[in-house]
């Protein structure tokens, strides 16, 4: 064989495999899409690693890299809708946890908790008068105080009133509670077939359940600290209710400050938000809570019912749990009408609480509150029931204004709220 024939062959036998690795070069370092590949390539259909054909199956997986960098999926056997799921659990999880630490912290100190959230409905409540006072001229620690001490002069006004009426109409009350619970006993003898002495067994358990150990007797003393608590948590509120008041502005500044800067815009204009519905609620609840007290007052003084300023105080007091308070309070004047009155005061008396609970939820609530406070009356339910178990009274207080006010902050947040923008922003230094 001559050299020009040895040079051909030797040629001939070469090309292909400097073709395709040049070809292999063109490929993009670390690409291993199936189009970027040579279709003359033996690995075409897989993924190259290490220069071998790795036939790895293309669904969701783990992603591994080799020493050059090149990337493959790894098939780990999990679906993907398993891999969602786990990615979701493990986050809930530990949102779980984080809001039982801070339940658990909150009801740790909740003697200063919640005469501080008391302060915060109070000071919602009074920044307009306060408001208002400052522009009349007065400075901002006056104002303040003024908002303050009349709050506290109303409040005292209204117990002194309710006390003078329960104590003025005590004897005539008594009397006939007497015979409203005879005529009680009377219907017990006839429909129920109660005898004398199941009702007198009945007293007797009674009786003993106050005098014994599980009753009312061995909680004297846990009163007595629950009232210190009560005299201490409303020396708290007051106080607390004047800085806000006086210096709330510089007080919020601080605490945004207290934020990351990157979160600072939004946790201002969030809490800006919320503020605005929680005023809302305030201002309407105090109306609305007054229109029930004052259409159940006319309803009590017309039947000539005994105590009806404690009837229009408790009512009022009661309409600030919505929905429940005011049946309740209401439910306790119908009971005082049947004492006092009979059957019939009795069912014109229910007759006004429902009229009054009709004209509040078709009416005022709408109303009043309108698109500041949307929030469905099942989750006003709800609310209110996870308030009860979780803080019992305060609980049921708080449970609708925090639900209001968290769905402003989330709709906010989402970006779709249609409130107006705040007055002003906080200053945020660093």
């Amino acid at each position: 064989m001559s050299e020009k024939d040895t040079e051909q062959e030797m040629s001939d036998s070469t090309g292909p495999r400097e073709t395709g690795a040049q070809e292999r070069e063109e490929v993009p370092e670390g690409d291993t899409r199936d189009d970027a590949r040579d279709d003359g390539s033996a690995v075409s259909d897989s993924h190259v690693v290490d220069g071998r054909a790795d036939s790895v199956p293309t669904t969701v997986g783990a992603v591994a890299a080799d020493a050059g960098g090149v990337r493959r999926t790894v098939d780990t056997g999990v679906p993907p809708g398993v891999e969602v799921a786990a990615a979701w659990s493990w986050r809930v999880v530990v949102i779980v946890l984080a809001a039982a630490v801070l339940g658990f912290v909150l009801s740790y100190l909740s003697q200063v908790v919640i005469p501080v959230i008391v302060a915060i409905l109070l000071t919602a409540l009074l920044a307009a008068p306060t408001r208002a006072l400052r522009k009349a001229g007065l400075g901002a620690g006056p104002s303040a105080g003024i908002s303050v001490v009349g709050t506290i002069v109303l409040v005292a006004g209204l117990l002194t009133l309710v006390g003078a009426t329960i104590q003025s109409s005590f004897t005539e009350l008594s009397s006939q509670v007497t015979a409203g619970l005879q005529e009680l006993r009377d219907m017990a003898k006839v429909n129920l077939n109660i005898t004398d002495a199941d009702l007198q067994n009945y007293l007797d358990n009674a009786r003993q359940w106050v005098t014994s150990g599980s009753g009312i007797g061995a909680r004297a003393a846990e009163f007595g600290t629950t009232a210190s608590h009560v005299v201490a948590g409303l020396f708290i509120t007051l106080f607390a209710t004047f800085f806000f008041l006086y210096q709330g502005g510089q007080i919020w500044s601080w605490l945004v400050r207290l934020f990351p800067r990157v979160a600072r815009e939004r946790v201002d204009s969030s809490a800006r938000q919320a503020w605005v519905t929680l005023t809302a609620y305030v201002r309407a609840t105090i109306l609305v809570a007054a229109t029930d007290a004052i259409g159940i007052t006319i309803g009590a003084v017309a039947l000539q019912l005994p105590a009806w300023p404690a009837i229009g105080v408790l009512v009022f007091v009661g309409a600030f749990v919505p929905i429940v308070g005011a049946l309740v309070s209401g439910f306790v004047a119908v009971i005082i009408a049947f004492v006092a009155k009979g059957w019939v005061a009795a069912l014109i008396m229910l007759a006004v609480v429902v009229g009054v609970q009709q004209l509040e939820s078709h009416v005022l609530q709408p109303f009043l509150l309108g698109r500041a406070v949307s929030v469905h009356p099942l989750a006003v339910i709800l609310a209110i029931a996870t308030g009860v178990v979780v803080a019992g009274i305060v609980g049921a207080l708080v449970a609708v204004p925090l639900a209001a006010t968290t769905n402003t902050i989330v709709k906010h947040l989402a970006g779709r709220d249609d409130a107006a923008p705040p007055e002003k922003a906080t200053p945020r230094r660093a």
